[in-house]
């Protein structure tokens, strides 16, 4: 892993405005504000791990590209500056290294935090954003994409060693690492984080542990194992689920996943939706967006669930619904999103007609049996084209894109911008809540506060030119009483 230095190439910003996250809406066009792609003064040097310095100046585009759709987070970015909330903070984030998070890890660099940042997924890096970080604004990133296990752990055991207070998370490796650590179940981690642990002394292991206050978790994978974790009586700090917010899963898992997951299957494959049979696993928010969209595009789709309210909300929203093993023999196009291990097993792979594609839109590639699909094969492996592996299972072609990672990032850019502006405010104001309130916490899993949630889809609202109506204080009092009747 490289650990080079490099003098950033010094920026200026523009004055912050003076409007501020809670009060005001947000400006249609204003004079000035602050870039997340340009810093106003040389950053200190920073150890990184990134594919090519080089690719700065692609990656500084396409942030200031996607912040023209990110109006709350700049909100929140310019509050920051000038308040600077998360100041002496040591921020280590494991999130997917996008256009979208840069703009995050800006937001909480403007608030004083120093921030380390790897990626969440081997595949989801946009090589070009994380030099833009390292160059533009000294950030410490540890990602590049395609990179194998051994060096993603590096990785993950990089962000460790920046001794953050506190983590970010999108699918819980770090804070599971953490665990280990605080466990003491070093035979748990991956060799490169194990091999570091094991050279610390027992104080200092316990102080890697105990030194975090809080954490933030993204997505639907990590809180389903923090919760778990909290439920065994284990987590030792407390955690804000982002996913379980309003203003995240309500977008980001159904409009976001619904159309990132398209467009990763469409430039993998350049395949037609239009009258093939979609098998989609999981009726949750991320499988409903995806469902909508691939209807949308003139696809025949068949839900899989193991929730009985979720597949007849399916059956009610006009999907067939039927087990996987009948699934199997009709689908042209497979997606995983249930958060579970080995959706599609060996006798799904077996009974698929020639040519099927399968792919996984959740956060692991376990959603697919793929060591059991490898052993079957007659043969290795073939990539036929970028992303697109090719097995030979009963004389029959099944496809595999992005080697079982999320398609919409392995294959794509990811969510649009518009959607992660309001999960990536959420973590921002996360974070400031954790400074603020987390030292009162209990050590479990908690929503982002309610008032924060609202007021994110208010400064959205507001972005987008909508106006919503107000209670008279008639309506007022008719609500708070009970003695009103008819």
């Amino acid at each position: 892993m490289s650990a080079v230095k490099t003098k950033p190439k010094p920026v200026s910003r523009a004055t912050a405005s003076k409007l501020r996250t809670q009060k005001a809406p947000v400006p249609k066009a204003p004079a000035q504000r602050a870039s997340p792609a340009r810093s106003s003064a040389p950053k200190p040097a920073a150890e990184y791990d990134v594919k090519d310095l080089a690719l700065a100046d692609a990656g500084r585009n396409r942030t200031e590209w996607a912040e023209r759709s990110m109006p709350v987070l700049r909100l929140i970015r310019e509050r920051f500056a000038r308040e600077r909330p998360l100041a002496g903070r040591r921020i280590g984030a494991c999130l997917h290294v996008t256009t979208e998070t840069a703009n995050l890890a800006v937001t909480l660099q403007a608030g004083g935090a120093d921030v380390a940042l790897c990626a969440s997924n081997p595949l989801s890096t946009q090589d070009d954003v994380a030099a833009h970080l390292v160059r533009d604004h000294g950030i410490k990133v540890y990602a590049v994409k395609g990179e194998d296990t051994e060096r993603y752990y590096q990785h993950v055991r990089a962000v460790i060693q920046h001794r953050p207070d506190i983590t970010m998370d999108d699918g819980a490796d770090v804070v599971g690492a953490l665990h280990m650590i605080a466990l003491n179940r070093l035979d748990d981690l991956p060799p490169a984080v194990r091999r570091y642990v094991e050279g610390l002394s027992g104080s200092e292991r316990r102080s890697i542990v105990t030194g975090v206050l809080g954490s933030t978790e993204e997505t639907t994978t990590g809180v389903i194992r923090l919760k778990a974790m909290a439920r065994d009586g284990v987590l030792q700090f407390p955690v804000i689920s982002v996913n379980d917010s309003f203003t995240k899963h309500l977008f980001d898992n159904r409009y976001g996943t619904g159309q990132s997951t398209l467009d990763g299957i469409i430039r993998a494959t350049n395949s037609l939706l239009a009258g093939s049979t979609f098998v989609i696993a999981g009726y949750g928010w991320c499988g409903r967006g995806v469902a909508m969209r691939a209807r949308g595009a003139g696809a025949n789709v068949v839900v899989t669930e193991i929730d009985p309210l979720k597949a007849l909300e399916a059956t009610m929203d006009g999907f067939r619904v039927m087990p996987m093993a009948e699934a199997a023999p009709l689908g042209d196009i497979f997606c995983t999103l249930t958060g579970d291990i080995h959706v599609i097993r060996v006798e799904h792979f077996r009974a698929m007609k020639d040519g099927a594609i399968v792919c996984n839109s959740g956060h692991f590639n376990v959603e697919l049996d793929l060591e059991g699909l490898a052993r079957t094969a007659q043969r290795p492996a073939r990539r036929v084209r970028e992303f697109v592996d090719e097995y030979i299972v009963s004389g029959r072609r099944v496809f595999v894109l992005g080697e079982g990672r999320l398609i919409n990032l392995a294959a794509a850019e990811g969510h649009p911008a518009s959607v992660m502006d309001m999960s990536f405010a959420n973590q921002s104001l996360a974070a400031e809540y954790l400074v603020t309130h987390g030292a009162k916490l209990s050590r479990t899993v908690h929503r982002v506060p309610e008032a924060l949630d609202r007021e994110i889809a208010r400064l959205k609202l507001s972005a987008m030119g909508v106006v919503v109506d107000t209670l008279t204080p008639e309506q007022e009092k008719y609500l708070a009483s009970w003695d009103m009747g008819t």
